[in-house]
């Protein structure tokens, strides 16, 4: 009768896996415990909308939304719709029964003016930031003012202001103006919580990748491995490959910021000389090794050379002999 199988070696197995898939999983809850938090953080923040002005029912409702915000040339595009409330306004509110014209403030570049019966439609207007510069990316910080004033048929009318953000590399903070009946305010707009998690990763990752060569650089020059040519390949992707992931920072921010100044710039010099010192070791390496083998081969030839020599005088000697007895 066959003896039973042993079943002890599988729940072994299965017992030394636990420790490590168990702090994996926890690790995995986590993570994504933390992302879904700070994911519906930022979708609150970009669904808020910040309110101020006049609430009498005869009002201009102005509704604007940031839509994009370009750090280089530190202006942001503001998308304004306009609606005319009460007497204001005609039936569906869709056209002011006045001619009526929109004054801004001095960041914001050009005024804006509707005609009379005229179906208004949302317009894009330019607003200047102050403050900060985008060499400090992904810690910049700008500044502005927004503020509507309206006026139909020469007489000045209440305005109602609310303000949104769409753009999600962006975090707006708002301060409200020194009145409340006022439809102005001052933002402050700073990175988004998810591109500075991104940037702070990416500089990480790069001086990772960075310690990575340089451990295998210190590996094969300390152990005289010579030219390892996979080890190079892969020394020389990472440098070409660092250089590609930088370009994929959110923002697509210029050469010399806060990124390249902390991470990129030195990651890819590290890289750069350590590839350098392998090739260099590596052909010194060789060549002693030739050298070697060279000295070998010499040595073998000579050693051949020799056993022949001495083997003719005695083949000669006995020749020589034969002929003088003959």
């Amino acid at each position: 009768m066959a003896p039973p199988p042993d079943r002890s070696r599988p729940r072994t197995r299965r017992a030394s896996l636990l420790p490590v898939l168990l702090p994996i999983a926890v690790l995995i809850v986590v993570a994504v415990a933390v992302g879904s938090w700070l994911q519906f953080t930022e979708r609150q923040a970009i669904d808020s909308v910040h309110t101020v002005g006049s609430a009498a029912p005869d009002r201009v409702d102005v509704r604007a939304s940031i839509q994009r915000v370009d750090a280089a040339a530190r202006e942001l595009v503001l998308r304004v719709r306009v609606t005319p409330r009460g007497t204001l306004g005609e039936e569906d509110q869709a056209a002011p029964v006045e001619d009526l014209s929109l004054q801004t403030t001095e960041a914001t570049v050009g005024d804006l003016s509707f005609r009379a019966h005229e179906r208004l439609t949302a317009k894009d207007v330019k607003v200047v930031m102050t403050g900060g510069s985008i060499g400090d990316y992904p810690f910049d910080a700008y500044e502005t003012d927004i503020g509507f004033w309206a006026q139909m048929d020469g007489k000045e009318v209440p305005v109602r202001l609310m303000l949104s953000n769409n753009d999600t590399l962006f975090s707006v903070s708002v301060i409200p103006g020194p009145s409340p009946q006022e439809a102005a305010l001052g933002l402050e707009l700073v990175r988004s919580g998810s591109l500075l998690v991104f940037a702070v990763l990416m500089m990480v990752v790069m001086w990772a990748l960075a310690a990575s060569v340089l451990i295998g650089t210190w590996y094969l020059t300390s152990r005289g491995e010579g030219l390892v040519w996979p080890a190079l390949g892969w020394m020389a992707a990472t440098l070409f490959a660092l250089s590609a992931f930088r370009n994929t920072a959110p923002g697509s921010p210029p050469i010399g910021c806060v990124l390249d100044w902390f991470a990129f710039l030195w990651a890819e010099t590290v890289i750069a000389l350590c590839v350098i010192a392998v090739v260099l070791t590596g052909v010194r390496t060789a060549l002693r090794t030739d050298g070697d083998k060279t000295d070998d081969d010499k040595t073998d030839d000579e050693e051949t050379d020799g056993d022949k020599t001495d083997g003719e005088p005695d083949g000669g000697t006995g020749d020589l002999g034969r002929a003088s007895t003959q």
